[in-house]
This record gives structure tokens, sequence and C-alpha cells, in this order.
């Protein structure tokens, strides 16, 4: 059970689903410390939040997921700032129709959706074992289908240029390493009461296809017609990070419809292919955060359990 005035930390919570999600834990007492790279978004968030549960404690930390610098320094400024963090909730992401590669040399997607977050995670790691029973949500897709049988390590640093249309192959691929972290996670982490899944928020109108000229008119048809709600797709997020039910549950995959459990397309069950890529990563993301990285009982580069 998480304490009856939680906090927890939520990750592209300006927009979107995060942004509903955010609001529903407020109503549920928690309190909130919120990423984001825009203040004007983020002061709009905090006044949505505020009308819909008055009183509730947030804090905003801004940083760039583009730049994995700019994440590191975002993960220890929140380990200084909140002593405790009963659950963290990777939520932010995008999908790009067009090719852009950081300044980290790594495909937007994959420095924003994948490894961003496992950087994080793994910066705030110890502030969330200390906080036991804690729980870490990330946000993946079932668009992980798209990338059956992919290879993950080639994909970390795959920066061939893609269409619009091959874009949902890339995306639906750092959609698949978000799953296999997960799962990876779940296992080093056993023991220590922290609980690791991941889930599909399924169709929802958000920010995430802002390249296209057509998304925001797109976005308020939809709206109008009620089709792809946030706050639906934000609703398993939310049972996720604080429903009672899911208290010792660990190491899944859940849908957006009534929770159920789901089971990822190769290579995201292999075992072998998790820790590798976990090794990879690890490898990747150490200069950022090298004192951070610790290997597992079974001397592969993982958290510890």
């Amino acid at each position: 059970m998480l304490p009856s005035v939680p906090t927890i930390v939520l990750t592209g919570a300006t927009n979107g689903i995060g942004r509903c999600a955010a609001i529903a834990l407020a109503k549920r007492g928690a309190n909130l410390v919120l990423t984001a790279r825009d203040q004007a978004k983020a002061d709009a968030t905090i006044a949505m939040i505020e009308a819909a549960a008055p009183g509730t404690t947030v804090h905003v930390h801004y940083g760039d997921f583009a730049n994995l610098a700019s994440v590191a320094a975002l993960g220890r400024e929140i380990v200084a700032h909140h002593p405790r963090i009963d659950a963290l909730i990777n939520n932010a992401g995008l999908h790009a129709f067009k090719p852009r590669i950081t300044e980290n040399g790594y495909s937007e997607m994959v420095a924003v959706n994948y490894l961003a977050p496992w950087l994080l995670t793994n910066i705030l790691r110890e502030t969330v074992i200390r906080s036991a029973p804690s729980r870490i949500v990330t946000v993946a897709s079932e668009a992980s289908r798209q990338a059956a049988g992919f290879d993950p390590i080639a994909a970390l640093t795959d920066k061939r240029p893609f269409s619009a249309r091959g874009s949902s192959a890339i995306y639906g691929q750092t959609k698949m390493m978000n799953i296999m972290f997960s799962m990876e996670l779940a296992r080093a982490l056993t023991g220590t009461g922290v609980t690791v899944n991941c889930l599909c928020p399924g169709f929802n109108v958000t920010g995430l296809g802002r390249d296209l000229w057509f998304a925001a008119p797109l976005e308020r048809l939809l709206t109008r017609l009620n089709i792809g709600s946030p706050e639906r797709g934000a609703s398993i997020i939310v049972r996720l990070a604080s429903d009672p039910a899911f208290t010792h549950v660990t190491g899944g995959y859940f849908s957006v419809k009534d929770a159920r459990p789901l089971v990822p397309m190769a290579p995201g069950t292999d075992r072998q292919a998790q820790q590798a890529l976990w090794r990879a990563t690890a490898e990747r993301v150490a200069a950022f955060t090298r004192d951070e990285i610790a290997p597992s009982r079974s001397g592969e580069a993982s958290l510890p359990g």
C-alpha cells in the first residue's frame, strides 16, 4: 500500500494523458513532482490541477528528454529535493514523423522514449527503493508489435533516415524497448518492495503527432467526436501507480482495456535479449551516470535487487 499522501514523480505531465493522469492523481490526494520542458505549459497544468484538486502540492522540475545531460541533471535535482518517491511514472514520449538526431548522437525517438526514462529511473532508483513499498510505471504501447523480430541493440544507434510512413516502425521499436526495460528492471528489483510494470494506454488524442501539419485540426475533430480520450488512456496509468490491487503485482504489461495482461511480441519476452539490451544501454549512458550503474546478482549490468 502506498501512504495516504504519496509523492509521485510523473514525466511528460504538461500534455495529453500525462496531464490527465496528474489531475486524477491529485484528486486521489497525491503530492506531485512533475517534469516539463516549457514553463507556460507547466503553469497551465498547475492551474488545472489546482482547479480540480485545490491545495495539491505540485513541484515542477525542468529538463529536455532529448538531451541526456539534461535528464541526468533533472534526475539529480529531483533526488536532492525529494527524499521520498512512492511512485515514478515514465510517461514522456513522442512520435516523430521526421528524423532528427540529438546532441548526444541518437535518433530523437530512441533518446526521448527509451534512453531518457532508463537514465532517469536509474538515477532515482535508490530513492524509490528507500521509499518502498513503491512503484515504477512505464508507458509502453501495442505499437511495439510493429517491431516484432527487430534487433534492439542495433536500434539503439540506428540513425538511418525514415519517412513519415516509416516512422511508426521506429516508434514501435522504442516502445518494445520500454517493455524489455520494464521486465528486466522488475527482476532486478525483486525483494526490494518496488514493483515495476508497463502499459499500453490505447489510442489517445495527444501531442505525439505534432510534426504533422494537420495534427491540431485532427485533434480538435477527434475530441469533438469523443475519439481517443486522453482521460481513458490516463486511467491505466493511475491504476498501476496507485490502485491497491496492484500493490504486489510486478513484471507485467497491461492494457487500458480493464487492465488486461498483455504478452508482447518477440523479442519482448526474451530474457537474454532484455539483459543484453540492459547492458548495452548501461554502457551508452555511463558517461552521464557513471556512479549510478551497479551489477545485478548475476554479474550483468543491471539495477541492484
